[in-house]
């Protein structure tokens, strides 16, 4: 058996003296694409921040590919990099560049290729995504889908062996909604990559992940494959996927007595 593309052994990460994430476990294969779920403020994010080096786990191991990220100097972190794509949330394109220069972008910044080849490239990243019709296209010209089809564009110019994608499906309509998760699941099949999705939507991520990961107060609460997480009887993952408002995730914040900081308390 291989050994996983992406491994994270009991890590604890935090600011100062609130914990993030206090002992998290998980491991992602080639080929899979893996959805981490939680409620806000739950560390998925970071979770995404910590295999991408831009911080550093205070105890247990992040390992990419082997390599145990948190011990990676500044030029070994490079090259661990440059295998990884990334797609922000809202796409995140150079406003001042076209579809075009925004995927050459990483193919110029990252390659000695000449300018013929990196055309080719382009192109060719914007076919897989549909927009090689776009190519010449500003930012500003592009709906909230074709914006972030042409950021995935982008985020594979390199052929990464990882793509990470932080809430890939926030405010698209249903057409376009789709057409991303397809994409995500073309295109990592295509790679012979892995993909980790940081994602609220369920119903669109069961429907194209291999595995879920759930994450509350610092922990993995759940886990499972699809069928495995819609047949849970366990409470943390019945009240996400259904949206209940009453469950083991609270809707309100921990606060002092209500009537007391309205000043309506009596003796």
């Amino acid at each position: 058996m291989t050994s996983p593309l992406v491994q994270l052994d009991r890590v604890r990460f935090g600011y100062s003296d609130r914990d993030i994430l206090t002992d998290v476990s998980l491991t992602v294969a080639r080929g899979q694409v893996v959805a981490i779920m939680g409620g806000s403020g739950s560390g998925k994010t970071t979770l995404l921040r910590l295999i991408g080096g831009q911080v550093k786990a205070q105890s247990g191991s992040v390992m990419v590919d082997g390599e145990d990220v948190g011990m990676l100097s500044e030029g070994p972190m490079y090259n661990m990099r440059r295998k990884l794509g990334m797609l922000f949330q809202f796409g995140a394109l150079f406003t001042d560049l076209s579809v075009y220069d925004n995927v050459a972008f990483p193919l110029r910044e990252r390659t000695n290729l000449p300018e013929t080849v990196i055309r080719d490239l382009v192109l060719m990243k914007l076919q897989a995504v549909g927009l090689r019709g776009a190519h010449t296209l500003m930012p500003f010209e592009l709906s909230g889908g074709m914006a972030r089809r042409v950021a995935l564009a982008r985020a594979i110019a390199l052929d990464p062996m990882l793509m990470m994608y932080d809430e890939p499906f926030t405010g698209l309509d249903p057409i376009s909604l789709s057409t991303i998760g397809q994409l995500v699941r073309e295109l990592n099949d295509a790679l012979g990559a892995a993909s980790i999705i940081v994602t609220h939507d369920v119903t669109e991520s069961l429907a194209m992940v291999d595995y879920v990961y759930f994450l509350s107060g610092g922990r993995v609460v759940g886990q499972g494959t699809p069928d495995e997480i819609r047949a849970s009887s366990e409470p943390f993952i019945k009240q996400f996927i259904n949206g209940e408002r009453d469950g083991p995730l609270p809707f309100h914040k921990p606060a002092p007595d209500y009537a007391l900081d309205l000043g309506l308390a009596h003796d």
